[in-house]
Parts: structure tokens; C-alpha cells; sequence
């Protein structure tokens, strides 16, 4: 299974209705995102706030490199958030395992599946998962 999430900038995006959509049988669901500049994360889905939060968090953590505490990063060919995209990659899950128990999902009461996105420019994004 694939799945596609674009995105319009740095924050999260909920896409566990498509996944809940595709997903079929009993096993371990593992999702891997196919990028170097986003993340996967398991996170609340009930409160606004906490993608918001997050969001900001991490740009605080991880400026971009007009940021003058981020000017000994060279790596800035696609911008000034290029390696703060990646730093965050590294700090942050690109894959998930979640238990699949009769086409169902084992996610807690508020929990969600997002891309965590890095970058500022709009992107799509490919997710791959595979039960087994």
C-alpha cells in the first residue's frame, strides 16, 4: 500500500483515515515515509494545540539557518530550512509499527498517524506500509 500527503509547509498532517481505509487482516502494520526531510509520528488527534505546539517546539529547537545560532550549517541548497529539514528527520521516526487486529487498527483513543513536515515549500509525500 502507498499513500500520498501533501503538504503546504512545516507542521503535522493527519492521514489515518487513509490508512484506516487500506488496511485489512491481523499483523504489525509498518509505515516508512520515503523522504529525508519529514518525519512520521503517532500524536494526538483531539486538540489543535498540540500539532501547533509541536510545530513551534521544534522550529524553536532547529531554526533555519538565517537563525545567526545555525550558521556553521552548509548545507543550504534548497534554502535556508534545508538542513534544519534534515536535522529534524534525524531527531524524529521515519517509521511506525502498529498492531493490525482484524482490519483494525490498536490505536489509542486520541491518537492520529502524520507526516511531520520540515520544509516550507509544498511537497507530496509517499508513505509505504505493508502488514504482515
Amino acid at each position: 500500500m502507498q499513500f500520498t500527503i501533501n503538504t503546504h509547509g512545516p507542521g503535522l498532517y493527519e492521514f489515518t483515515t487513509q490508512v484506516r481505509d487500506a488496511v485489512q487482516g491481523t499483523g504489525v502494520l509498518t509505515l516508512f515515509v520515503q523522504h529525508t526531510s519529514c518525519s512520521l509520528l503517532i500524536q494526538e488527534n483531539a486538540d489543535a494545540e498540540v500539532k501547533t505546539d509541536l510545530t513551534n517546539y521544534f522550529h524553536r529547537l532547529v531554526p533555519p539557518t538565517t537563525d545567526p545560532s545555525m550558521s556553521y550549517l552548509r548545507h543550504t541548497y534548497e534554502g535556508p530550512d534545508d538542513m534544519p529539514a534534515h536535522i529534524k528527520a534525524a531527531m524524529m521516526p521515519t517509521s511506525l509499527q502498529i498492531p493490525v487486529i482484524d482490519g483494525q487498527m490498536q490505536l489509542g483513543t486520541w491518537q492520529g498517524i502524520y507526516i511531520f513536515e520540515h520544509r516550507t515549500a509544498r511537497h507530496q509525500r509517499r508513505v509505504v506500509g505493508m502488514l504482515r
